[in-house]
């Protein structure tokens, strides 16, 4: 059994000024959970705003859930752009959300999962109390639950088309989850109005913490040998490869977020699908923490300030150890690699600020201090 997480500290004077601000910088960086509602929001929530003391804020959706709180139905959380805004701070868990994004839970158990990761479910366990303030599984659970409300609020499918897109493992599993959470039936939760998935396949908003320098992406997409054509990205899918064949398309949209349309034979390879598009478009990058930390190097501040959007094309296939924002290639000369210590974890973002620049790595001279040493 799980034991009750613990809610990482957060400033809450801090927290409250956003709310009353409805600051859009800090939507997914954390979650108000409304006492007198039993009502978790994104910062940004257009109701009224609570009273300081009938408030509690949490670090993740999973975190707020896990406390008893229910999504907010007019804000929906689901919809915030990066719900990871921490990530970095922890390769296991950034590689553990990723296997779970995936569906890694939805099957297997925390054990299994850790052993993928090469840590003990102990250890996890631990690990996601202290980053996320809720267990892995409590994680899995608020993945689940979140998708499936983007598919009741943005799609036609059906309830048991939902269930099964979502990752529940039956409809009666996915019907108790949606009757404890929000006190009635996943099919009330339904808006009727005109929807955005005219035509065959699931049509989800994918959003993303701006800025984001779409064209870079796109020609970067290209130059590696994607499929691209008219500034649109597509991709086949494989049964062996993604547990369904069809295909996926991914457009930008003028609200901060790609236009993502998969056209699956099996909707229940739905949630590896989108967390592969994620991956690829690198999605989960959090601007502001790249910038801050990488512009303590002189020769890289102007850089990320002249291209702050700047992200890291994804693998469609990434292996379970590996950490893409702290990548770099092998043959690093060394003075680079030296300096590139303090760029951590974001040294591939670094890397690939100084290739934009078009400076040549061979050429990047070493610091007073790197000298010294």
């Amino acid at each position: 059994m799980e034991t009750e997480a613990e809610i990482p500290e957060l400033d809450g004077d801090a927290c409250y000024r956003a709310v009353v601000t409805r600051d859009a910088r800090f939507d997914g960086r954390f979650f108000t959970a409304v006492k007198t509602t039993g009502i978790y929001c994104r910062p940004v929530c257009p109701a009224r705003t609570p009273l300081r003391r009938n408030v509690d804020f949490h670090p993740s959706a999973a975190s707020a859930e896990a406390a008893g709180f229910r999504a907010c139905l007019r804000c929906r959380p689901e919809t915030a752009p990066d719900m990871g805004a921490w990530r970095g701070t922890s390769n296991t868990v950034t590689r553990a959300l990723g296997l779970i994004e995936a569906g890694a839970l939805d099957e297997a158990d925390v054990d299994t999962l850790a052993g993928r990761l090469g840590v003990g479910d102990r250890q996890l366990r631990r690990l996601f109390r202290r980053h996320l303030g809720a267990a892995p599984v409590s994680v899995a659970q608020t993945r689940r639950v979140l998708l499936a409300k983007s598919l009741i609020h943005d799609t036609d499918l059906t309830m048991a088309e939902v269930a099964l897109a979502s990752g529940f493992g039956s409809v009666r599993r996915f019907n108790e989850t949606f009757q404890t959470l929000y006190d009635r039936p996943p099919s009330e939760l339904r808006r009727r109005g005109p929807r955005h998935d005219a035509g065959p396949g699931v049509r989800l908003r994918l959003p993303w913490r701006p800025p984001y320098d779409w064209a870079a992406m796109i020609r970067a997409l290209s130059d590696r040998g994607d499929q691209v054509a008219e500034g649109r990205w597509m991709r086949g899918l494989d049964t062996v490869i993604d547990g369904t064949s069809g295909e996926i398309l991914v457009s930008p949209r003028p609200d901060e977020a790609l236009d993502v349309l998969v056209i699956a034979d099996d909707l229940s390879a739905l949630p590896r699908v989108l967390a592969r598009v994620r991956r690829v478009f690198d999605l989960s990058a959090d601007p502001a923490a790249i910038a801050a930390d990488l512009s303590h190097d002189p020769l890289l501040s102007p850089l990320v300030e002249g291209r702050p959007g700047l992200r890291l094309p994804g693998e469609w296939i990434q292996p379970d150890d590996a950490f893409p924002s702290d990548s770099v290639p092998d043959d690093l000369p060394p003075a680079l690699l030296r300096r590139a210590e303090a760029w951590r974890p974001w040294r591939a973002y670094g890397l690939a600020h100084l290739a934009a620049a078009g400076l040549r790595l061979t050429d990047i001279p070493e610091t007073d201090h790197e000298k010294a040493a």
